[in-house]
């Protein structure tokens, strides 16, 4: 039986640089392992694999030859809440907490991060950094609203992860106020014309002082968050045709013009509901669809994933990221249910073809924020902050069974043959290994087989259970 750190290397093997063997297929000897987490306790458990084929259970047969969708990664948002709910515990558990979710040897292999662009309702107050009205040439514009709490989380996530594994997914909740028809960062409001190129050179001022100033060049952006929503927080509403013409004859060519062309650009932001609509617009105008790597999606409201995998059909070349889901409603310290809804939407998504998946806040306190209009919810690691106890939640160990096996630049694979009741997928990691993770979320437990290049097991997934099977 492996160990803990050897089954970490296993999801970590693409970041150590190992190569990818020409044949899956013909690898001679699989050495199959097991980890296990489950409402009885159970969490990333080593467990031993039967002996045993189930001769009348139902088959997954996995062909690591037949690839889909290659992964990006996966990680959470740093928020400002977030860094300020850690940052209220002693220096060596603030530390611990980053690297359990971004050390590519102790922690459970985050690469992904998305923070916010001025504020947003994980913040303390409502800030942003350009503040000064009228300022067409964004004289004033500055990081010093970030400097106190969120920078510092920034950055140790940065060099905890490693400059070469971090990937900082950078997301604007509201322009300034001055900029808006509103005259407001809260409850709606759309971007004012005359200043459509005033917040285009905003979001490069932003990606230059982070590179420049800080050393944490941004990976990507969103153009806007959730831009159907006019919140009681910070928001600004966009219809499908505002963001195309906001992306086409700004944002784009201005990140173009100023060398930040290379930066994964992504539309919408936002449900699932209404994915197809926004992509047509967007993806479906050729002189927009150029400057996006593809559309962004929530799991609010609904849970068509079959909407994320017509989308990727109807515009090949493009992708889908996850880049936000929590469970609303405030802190769930030790409810179950919150990581079978969290591995209910990562099998969804994965199987419909996204390509990374990024939690929302990574840390909250016990009510669930501090958020500076109540929108309270839970978190994967919550913090006493009285107590300084650190709680892991079932939604950040639902995460792991992907996050810590499944290795940046892995592809989705095949896997066939349906077993009642249970969600499967399988990956293939750059260094040859396969990861295939299993989610029983009824009251029995379920026998199966599992099959790979002719050799099979029998498996056996307790109730209410998350598996992932090494191999």
């Amino acid at each position: 039986m492996q160990t803990r750190r050897q089954f970490l290397q296993l999801g970590t093997a693409s970041a150590l640089g190992f190569a990818l063997p020409s044949a899956f297929a013909k690898r001679a000897t699989r050495d199959w392992s097991l980890v296990e987490t489950s409402r009885d306790g159970a969490r990333l458990a080593p467990r031993a694999m039967p002996a045993t084929i189930a001769a009348a259970a139902s088959t997954l047969k996995c062909d690591a030859s037949r690839r889909f969708q290659q992964i990006t990664g996966f990680g959470g948002a740093l928020t400002e809440s977030s860094a300020y709910v850690l940052r209220q515990l002693p220096e060596a558990q603030r530390l611990e907490v980053i690297r359990r979710y971004y050390d590519p040897q102790e922690g459970i292999g985050y690469t992904l991060a998305r923070t916010h662009i001025g504020s947003c309702d994980f913040s303390l107050s409502m800030w942003s950094l350009a503040s000064t009205p009228g300022d067409y040439e964004l004289l004033d514009f500055s990081l010093k609203p970030m400097q106190r709490w969120l920078m510092p989380l920034l950055r140790d996530a940065h060099r905890v992860a490693g400059a070469d594994r971090f990937k900082l997914l950078a997301s604007p909740w509201s322009p300034p106020a001055w900029m808006k028809t509103n005259n407001q960062m809260d409850r709606g409001g759309s971007l004012r014309e005359e200043y459509a190129t005033t917040w285009a050179n905003h979001y490069v001022k932003f990606l230059r002082a982070m590179r420049d100033e800080e050393k944490i060049p941004l990976w990507g952006l969103t153009v806007q968050n959730e831009p159907e929503a006019s919140q009681s927080w910070e928001s600004c509403v966009y219809t499908p045709e505002q963001e195309r013409d906001f992306v086409r004859k700004h944002l784009g060519p201005t990140l173009t013009r100023e060398g930040f062309g290379a930066i994964k650009l992504y539309g919408f932001d936002h449900n699932r509901d209404t994915l197809e609509r926004r992509a047509d617009a967007m993806l479906g105008d050729a002189d927009t669809a150029k400057y996006l790597a593809g559309m962004a999606v929530h799991w609010y409201v609904s849970d068509d994933y079959a909407a994320e995998a017509r989308v990727l059909k109807k515009y090949p070349g493009k992708e889908v990221l996850f880049t936000e889901g929590c469970v609303e409603g405030g802190a769930k310290p030790g409810d179950w249910s919150v990581g079978e809804r969290y591995a209910r939407n990562l099998f969804g998504d994965l199987n419909a073809g996204v390509c990374g998946w990024i939690d929302w806040n990574i840390a909250l306190d016990l009510r669930g924020g501090p958020n500076h209009v109540g929108n309270f919810c839970d978190a994967p690691v919550l913090v006493d902050t009285h107590g300084g106890k650190v709680l892991y939640q079932s939604s950040f160990y639902a995460i792991a069974h992907f996050s810590r096996y499944v290795a940046p630049g892995a592809h989705r694979v095949e896997l066939s043959g349906a077993t009642q009741g249970m969600q499967s997928c399988a990956f293939a990691n750059p260094d040859g290994s396969l990861a295939i993770v299993a989610f029983n979320p009824g009251d029995a437990a379920i026998d199966f087989n599992l099959e790979i290049a002719g050799e099979r097991r029998g498996c056996h997934i307790p109730a209410h259970a998350i598996q992932t099977y090494l191999a």
